[in-house]
């Protein structure tokens, strides 16, 4: 907990720093995951500041977060973010793991590269601008595997994700329920995960058992996965409510 803690004082001190700065000129900080541009989201609401989140496309799970002066409106074109194609044979296939572990062994923080997206024969990967460079001199191979770097890409973009449907009936919509179907456990277990701060609703950690979820929510459970809440309802005869999700895969 005291781990967590420090990280998110230091991502506070790190938004104040950007807020202070952009005073003057834009400032950009990230890429941020998910848990992180939901903290930057509720800092803000405290915290006046013009911010936007982006990571190179619509839809981005990993994004940067740009403050802007006054007099400056906040636009994607603004922000300093690369795109890299990697092309690779595709009986080789190199996976998520394999891209981010090269980048990490040439000593590249994790917060400098966005989304890996993975194609058939090809990747797309989007990085901070200053390192651009870095990686078209440096990246030759993936693992074992041998690619081609190349600045951009051609669309459309490779899909970043697929889904499983997963659908059933709970008392309520309360988070045990869906924990307990979404886990294929009981409501008493469910409880006791929630407690112990395994679930996380819309990328924030919550410990209320109660806490009602409604259609469009992001639920995680660590160790289960991440899942998207499609439809609550309708009722069953017996008064149940009848829920579709879909679990990232």
């Amino acid at each position: 907990m005291d781990h967590k803690r420090n990280e998110t004082e230091l991502l506070q001190a790190k938004l104040r720093d950007c807020l202070r700065a952009s005073q003057r000129r834009p400032c950009f900080l990230g890429f941020l995951d998910e848990s992180q541009a939901a903290m930057c989201q509720d800092f803000l609401k405290w915290e006046p500041g013009s911010c936007l989140l982006w990571g190179g496309y619509e839809d981005a799970e990993r994004r940067m977060a740009g403050f802007f002066p006054d007099y400056m409106e906040p636009e994607p074109a603004a922000f300093p973010i690369a795109a890299l194609t990697l092309g690779f044979r595709q009986e080789d296939r190199p996976g998520h793991r394999d891209f981010l572990g090269s980048f990490m062994g040439l000593g590249i923080e994790r917060d400098v590269v966005g989304d890996i997206l993975i194609g058939e024969d090809h990747c797309v990967v989007f990085v901070r601008e200053e390192m651009r460079r870095f990686f078209l001199d440096n990246i030759r191979k993936i693992g074992r595997v041998g690619v081609k770097i190349t600045e951009g890409y051609e669309a459309p973009l490779p899909v970043i994700r697929t889904y499983r449907a997963i659908s059933g009936v709970v008392a309520s919509n309360r988070l045990d329920c869906l924990t307990a179907l979404l886990c294929r456990t009981s409501r008493e277990k469910a409880a006791g995960m929630v407690t112990a701060g395994l679930a996380a609703l819309n990328h924030r950690e919550v410990l209320d058992t109660d806490r009602r979820i409604e259609e469009g929510d992001v639920l995680s459970i660590r160790g289960h996965g991440k899942f998207i809440v499609d439809s609550l309802g309708p009722l069953t005869s017996k008064g149940r409510l009848t829920v579709k999700c879909r679990k990232y895969e």
